[in-house]
């Protein structure tokens, strides 16, 4: 008992005097980085993991997402509360977490299931904004009241691009010359109804918007949701010209880890559904896929982010061309990571990093990382299929974990707006609050790496092992809660047992763990979880009182197991 005392007193302690620093910081950074509001852009991609030049990786072409990079700042860690669309952009754009929004499948509409939570656009919308949704922003159907959320949120009706319609149907020429639903899609887009794919549409109609508010004084809100790199990849077929088949390589951990816990394993169904695939008689759940056939996938995943990347610069073209870049912030990030072959699997569906890992770049007028010349352009749009080579400064980057649940926060509170206040530890009668944080206060001065920040997801599962429905069971088929923590150090990650009915987590009810020490294992595949040193901490565990919070419990056992950890490699 006064061990389980010590550390939680240790924290709580760490905890007030974060706060203490973060509210000297908030003072010095100033209450606004500007006193006029700004406008806001903010470009959400879809299942686009950290695959972007700005964050490492040597083999994409993404030069107009590293231009804005390179002008503002990164988040180097951000992670997702849930690797699937409908909870996650539910998290982000209400700034909960999915335990509060209680939203872990596509079936149910916050305002009616949890609570009538305000979003980020609705904020702004309250603060005399004019709001506008552009394509995939709140995913569409039950999820978002079949209207993306109007009236609430936005000014207007969200606008859909119509050719969506034709995503899941049979458009894509197979070797036989018939049409097939694939899922590697390239396209000739003048063959393609309306001689148009949907984030050309999209792109279309974001750049309309902007030149109606160009010259009106209300700021604006203008959400634009790509749905590329998602599958199906169905995209201008001259982007996979930039990925010959023989620059592709396979993931660098092709093979389901052999302590992988089976709850943890996502056996992604929906690609498996696709006709190319299914002619694969890929064996369910751990297949593997042919690996000519990964290599295609990672190349056309590749592709559809250079496709996506093509229509992000057409839209900062357009506002840096009508005078807005100096009053815009824009925010440009994803809902969750996508596999690509990593630990054996495809697809999000996980609390690996490959899923819950994002990119999340923020352009803040007056803050910026590079100045241009006077009448020198802001983002001059790169086409990446006429220039293979782009070289930009080096972007500023934050290297602590951050959170999506952080952009509600931030984003009000860099445009000018009060952020909203922190929510209480049950929140689902209070309508306006974050379970986020304000990032801003970590722009002021030198970031040191601070290794207690830690980023929270968690994912659902309807069984111990992999069966058709683990990738995204309904509500009701829930039995299994995996609630995973990412530090500095490490990837800690527990699947409880779930109740459905009561939303309840029995803490007791332990299916199994995850550890995983990323100095010696960045990719996640050598869990070293020990049943019986877990055993001996939940023993330890089990005299802390009822109403500590999960997040709080997950870390004190997080802690436990570390430090053990850590004093056995040292005597050793």
């Amino acid at each position: 008992m006064y061990e389980v005392d010590r550390i939680w007193l240790f924290l709580l302690l760490l905890r007030t005097l974060t706060l203490a620093v973060d509210a000297t910081t908030g003072k010095q950074f100033g209450t606004r980085v500007s006193g006029e509001r700004k406008n806001v852009l903010f470009i959400l991609a879809d299942d686009l993991r950290t695959s972007l030049g700005c964050y490492g990786d040597k083999l994409v072409k993404s030069p107009n997402i590293d231009q804005l990079a390179s002008k503002g700042k990164v988040f180097l860690n951000a992670y997702a509360q849930q690797a699937v669309c409908a909870p996650s952009r539910t998290s982000m754009l209400t700034g909960r977490r999915p335990d509060t929004t209680r939203l872990y499948d596509f079936k149910s509409y916050w305002r009616v299931h949890s609570g009538n939570y305000t979003t980020l656009p609705q904020y702004f919308k309250s603060k005399g904004y004019y709001t506008m949704s552009v394509g995939k922003v709140f995913h569409p159907g039950i999820a978002s009241n079949h209207t993306d959320d109007y009236p609430y949120s936005w000014t207007i009706p969200a606008y859909h691009p119509a050719s969506f319609r034709f995503e899941k149907e049979k458009m894509c020429k197979g070797e036989d010359g018939q049409l097939h639903a694939n899922l590697l899609c390239a396209v000739n887009v003048t063959e393609q109804p309306g001689g148009t794919l949907p984030d050309l549409e999209s792109t279309d109609e974001a750049v309309r918007l902007l030149k109606s508010r160009a010259k009106d004084d209300t700021p604006f809100f203008l959400a634009v949701g790509f749905h590329k790199p998602h599958i199906p990849f169905r995209i201008p077929q001259e982007y996979l010209s930039l990925y010959p088949l023989e620059n592709m390589t396979l993931a660098p951990d092709p093979d389901v880890p052999q302590l992988l816990p089976p709850v943890a394993y996502n056996p992604w169904t929906d690609v498996r559904k696709r006709d190319d695939v299914q002619k694969l008689n890929v064996s369910f759940p751990y297949g593997p896929i042919p690996k000519d056939f990964q290599l295609r996938i990672r190349q056309h995943y590749y592709a559809a982010v250079s496709y996506m990347d093509a229509q992000v610069g057409r839209l900062l073209s357009a506002l840096d061309d009508l005078g807005l870049a100096n009053s815009t912030l824009i925010v440009f990030t994803s809902d969750h990571g996508w596999s690509l072959g990593e630990h054996g699997e495809w697809a999000k569906y996980s609390n690996f990093d490959v899923t819950t890992h994002v990119p999340l770049i923020m352009f803040i007028p007056g803050v910026k990382a590079g100045l241009n010349w006077p009448g020198e352009s802001n983002f001059p749009l790169i086409d990446v299929l006429r220039r293979s080579h782009h070289g930009f400064m080096k972007a500023k980057v934050i290297r602590n974990m951050v959170e999506l649940v952080d952009i509600f926060p931030t984003v009000s509170f860099l445009a000018g707006l009060k952020e909203p206040k922190s929510c209480p530890e049950r929140s689902f009668q209070v309508e306006l609050c974050t379970e986020g944080d304000n990032l801003a206060y970590r722009y002021q001065h030198r970031e040191r790496i601070n290794t207690e920040i830690m980023a929270y997801s968690q994912y659902p599962r309807p069984a111990d092992t992999p069966q058709v429905n683990s990738d995204l069971p309904d509500l009701k088929d829930i039995t299994v809660m995996g609630y995973s923590l990412r530090c500095w150090d490490y990837r800690y990650t527990l699947w409880l047992g779930f109740n459905p009915n009561t939303f309840q987590v029995n803490v007791s009810d332990v299916h199994a763990g995850e550890l995983y020490m990323l100095a010696d294992d960045p990719g996640q595949d050598r869990n070293i979880y020990s049943e019986s040193d877990h055993s001996v901490m939940m023993r330890k565990m089990a005299s802390l009182p009822h109403n500590v919070s999960l997040q709080m419990r997950l870390k004190f056992q997080f802690h436990y197991l570390t430090a053990g950890m850590k004093t056995s490699r040292a005597r050793v």
